[in-house]
């Protein structure tokens, strides 16, 4: 998985945050976490959901029944770093509950059917994590 991820960050760096195939026209950011672990930056290419200045992830993992490495991440340093295009900022992210976590899944299956086949493959609660630019 990691090469295939390396090929989508380097295609989303050197198109102004553009990717093709089976991504093409989707809404893609990078999202840097430090390796609970290991300390080290870790860049993950997730699909997003924007409601004004706020941009939502999903810990989806295509519907496995862990939760992503980048998930445990961000739990244990929720400081982040974003790219979206061309910029990139600091956020602070944080795990969705209950009704607004739904509520905000909907309405990334409504604009991207495919979450909800992940939903469909798995007996965990998939994650929503907002991302909140950290003031300049």
């Amino acid at each position: 998985m990691a090469g295939f991820n390396d090929t989508i960050i380097d295609e989303f760096r050197a198109n102004e945050g553009r990717v093709g195939g089976m991504f093409e026209g989707m809404p893609m950011l990078l999202l840097t976490t430090t390796g609970a672990r290991t300390g080290q930056p870790r860049t993950s290419p997730l699909a997003y959901f924007q409601e004004g200045e706020r941009r939502y992830v999903f810990a989806s993992k295509g519907g496995a029944d862990e939760n992503p490495l980048w998930f445990g991440n961000l739990l244990a340093d929720p400081k982040v770093t974003v790219e979206v295009g061309t910029e990139r900022f600091t956020a602070t992210a944080t795990p969705l509950e209950s009704a607004e976590r739904d509520r905000v899944w909907r309405a990334q299956v409504a604009v991207a059917p495919g979450f909800g086949e992940y939903e469909k493959k798995t007996t965990r609660v998939i994650p929503v994590i907002a991302l909140d630019r950290d003031p300049a």
